[in-house]
Parts: C-alpha cells; sequence; structure tokens
C-alpha cells in the first residue's frame, strides 16, 4: 500500500512539471508573438528603419489598429514565396503608401491609400500588384511621391 501512495505522488509531481513547463511555453509564445524584428531598407536615397512582418501572425496583423508607425519609419512584409501578395487596410487608421519588391527591384506600387471603412475581412478591398514580388514595404502616404519613386527602382535591405 505505501509504495501505490508514493507512485500516486510522484505522477501528481510529473503532472505538475508538465503543466508547469506548457504554462512556460505558453509565455514564451506570446511574448515572442509581440516581438517585432527590425531592419533598415535603403530606398530613395533614404534610409528607413522598420518593422519586419515575417511571421503569418505578423504579416495578418501588420498596422492593424495602430495610430502610427511610431518610431518606425514602415513596415516590411516578408513572404516565404514569390506570388501577387495582396494586401489590404484592415482597421488602419491612417494612410499609406504600398510598395510590392521582388528581390531587390520595386515591381509595382500603390501610392496614397486611405483606410478601408469595412468591418467584415469579405468587405476588404485588396490592392494585387501586377507582377509577383517577395517583400511588400508600407510607408507613410506621401513617400513614394515625395522621394520620386518608380516602378524598378533598386532597394537595399539591411538587417
Amino acid at each position: 500500500m505505501f509504495g501505490s501512495k508514493s507512485k500516486k505522488t510522484e505522477v501528481k509531481r510529473w503532472h505538475l512539471i508538465l503543466l508547469g513547463v506548457t504554462f512556460l511555453l505558453a509565455i514564451a509564445y506570446n511574448i515572442y508573438g509581440s516581438y517585432w524584428p527590425k531592419a533598415t531598407v535603403e530606398i530613395g536615397g533614404q534610409s528607413v528603419r522598420v518593422l519586419l512582418a515575417d511571421t503569418l501572425k505578423h504579416r495578418f496583423q501588420g498596422c492593424s489598429n495602430k495610430d502610427s508607425l511610431g518610431k518606425y519609419g514602415g513596415m516590411l512584409f516578408v513572404f516565404p514565396n514569390r506570388d501577387r501578395h495582396a494586401m489590404v487596410m484592415r482597421q488602419m487608421k491612417f494612410s499609406l503608401d504600398i510598395i510590392w519588391i521582388d528581390g531587390r527591384t520595386i515591381v509595382d506600387m500603390a501610392p496614397g491609400l486611405s483606410p478601408d471603412p469595412s468591418q467584415t475581412e469579405v468587405g476588404l478591398q485588396p490592392y494585387l500588384p501586377r507582377l509577383p514580388a517577395t517583400l511588400v514595404l508600407e510607408l507613410p502616404a506621401g513617400f513614394v511621391q515625395k522621394y520620386g519613386l518608380k516602378i524598378g527602382d533598386q532597394v537595399k535591405i539591411v538587417k
């Protein structure tokens, strides 16, 4: 009888340890999910410090529900594949210029996009590039015009 009670205590201890490890992993995942990597993008003769949206969660969230880009000059979306990646202005509070980049070359631009008033995912206006791209750069509205950017311009990303 004494042996079985000790085993029950040992099993409970392992359950507590497993529960604790699971809890710590969940906290670490949430902390990592709120961390945004950064990079510097050289474009139009300017160096712009940007947030990197390099995970599915970050790409979906983008600049949604932010009042501004804060101390960063933009957001760079990094996609795992070359495609015509659609962008939307989901729950945006400010206007943007969107630039699609393939490798190091600007392949399309959508300047001066205003926030989309749609409250449903289905109602959002998708913005598609004419050509496939691997990166999408969101900058404050007016950047494209101010620095005279055009399709074919080169972009350099420095981490």
